[in-house]
């Protein structure tokens, strides 16, 4: 399969309207193929956009070229199309979104709400995970480029953020206790942190909806979209998927890849683990449509 390719929208894409905003997303990083997990994951983002009649973007977190099998992103691209799931607009590769992750790291360092820290990573797990900002006023010139969460709750940010999830309820969490964080890798990779932030809104994404595994990482998006003066999106944590073991089914504990040749087989699974109750002989598209219709009865009826 060539690399970027695209399709059209899905046959399932119900039209969007001035009047309805909603834009999501399923944003795989293609360090292995699709497993069932993930494969729950694109799902469940996939319902809720089409649930309310919005858009289904794919984007492709591909900033991490070292933990990234050749092929990887093309065989996820596939397994989505083999699952019915065509996204609304063209792909966003990150891999191309240098010159934008270099502005908005100079639209923070212009806020003085970075700094270069230089230490290893044995000094940061002597810390029990919480950085004590031992690099804040060090004027150092090079290094992992971090946030700079003290310097945010001098220029009135929030600091204490709170948000409604719509599973998982109300959350808050004390940014200054838990620390400042990477959003630029010392080995001159830019880190998730501030990817994510960038090309949400860049594609102007409403919605997010991802496994639960990702809500700790929430609250220090939150801070960058109003660091980045933009209203964040509405958080959807679903949970994780687990193995036998009781392990997050994920690459790093050898979950298998999602064999394509059974689109249906593994939507009923999916469904099934997501609580709902699909019908068992349906076809991969009767599959699909009554996902959606299932999922706007349970969250928005």
């Amino acid at each position: 399969m060539p690399a970027h390719i695209q399709t059209p929208s899905s046959p399932l894409s119900r039209s969007r309207t001035p009047s309805s905003p909603y834009i999501g997303r399923f944003a795989p990083s293609p360090s292995g193929s699709l497993h069932l997990g993930s494969l729950a994951c694109a799902l469940a983002s996939y319902f809720d956009a089409k649930a309310q009649q919005g858009l289904w973007l794919v984007r492709m977190e591909d900033i991490d070229p070292p933990r990234e099998p050749a092929g990887a992103a093309d065989a996820i691209v596939e397994c989505l199309i083999k699952h019915g799931l065509h996204w609304d607009r063209e792909i966003l590769y990150q891999s191309t979104r240098t010159t934008a992750y270099k502005h908005t790291l100079a639209q923070l360092k212009a806020k003085q709400l970075t700094y270069y820290c230089q230490c290893s990573r044995k000094m940061l797990r002597a810390l029990d995970g919480v950085y004590n900002g031992n690099c804040r006023h060090l004027q150092h010139t090079q290094g992992a480029i971090k946030f700079n969460i003290q310097h945010a709750s001098t220029l009135g940010l929030n600091t204490h953020v709170s948000f409604s999830d719509t599973l998982c309820g109300a959350q808050q969490q004390d940014l200054l206790a838990s620390g400042d964080f990477i959003i630029h890798r010392k080995d001159g990779l830019f880190a998730y942190q501030l990817a994510v932030i960038a090309d949400d809104i860049a594609q102007g994404i409403t919605h997010v909806v991802r496994g639960d595994d990702l809500l700790d990482v929430t609250f220090n998006q939150l801070i960058m979209f109003e660091a980045l003066d933009y209203s964040a999106p509405q958080f959807t944590h679903i949970p994780v998927l687990l193995d036998d073991r009781g392990y997050k089914l994920s690459k790093q504990h050898g979950a298998p890849a999602v064999d394509i040749n059974t689109p249906q087989k593994n939507i009923y699974t999916c469904l099934q683990y997501m609580g709902f109750n699909p019908p068992q002989h349906a076809t991969t598209l009767q599959m699909l449509s009554w996902g959606i219709d299932a999922w706007q009865v349970k969250y928005y009826s």
